[in-house]
């Protein structure tokens, strides 16, 4: 099987034990060559994961990933959260995290540029609403976007830990 395949079904795996553990599945990677695999899954929840609940993903997943061989050489794995600047995959990130701060990176120039910086306004159909802020509100196709994530504002995230 190769990479791709083994990302799609490993990726089905890790949603199910994290919807069994009330987790979401917000992104997985399988990175580095056949002799040097790292499996890398990012979960979330309402409030924030625990070290627990990596913990628990990770066992859960690891006996089921060897439990099928799915991936043949030795490899490994690390389950974490997404982290402050986490990544935007589906059209319900965009919509759940409207009105946050997010980073966008297109495939292709939209307006004569590919990243964008501002906030997002919410979803109309599968275009991503954003405010830019060199190019104001803008729709971007979902299928356009090569990469995005939350931006993190530092003075914000530290008055609010006080």
């Amino acid at each position: 099987m190769d990479k791709l395949g083994i990302e799609a079904k490993a990726s089905d795996m890790a949603r199910g034990i994290a919807e069994e553990k009330g987790l979401e599945l917000v992104d997985l990677q399988l990175i580095g060559s056949a002799k040097n695999l790292t499996l890398r899954v990012f979960i979330d929840k309402k409030g924030g994961v625990s070290i627990d609940d990596c913990a628990s993903v990770s066992r859960l997943l690891s006996e089921q990933l060897d439990a099928d061989d799915l991936i043949p050489a030795a490899y490994v794995l690390e389950v974490s959260s997404p982290g402050l600047d986490r990544p935007l995959k589906s059209i319900g990130d965009f919509e759940k995290f409207k009105g946050s701060p997010a980073k966008i990176r297109t495939h292709r120039p939209i307006e004569g540029q590919r990243n964008f910086s501002g906030t997002l306004m919410g979803v109309d159909g599968d275009k991503i609403l954003v405010d830019d802020k060199t190019t104001g509100v803008l729709g971007i196709e979902h299928s356009d976007i090569a990469k995005a994530n939350l931006e993190v504002d530092m003075q914000a995230e530290l008055k609010r830990q006080r």
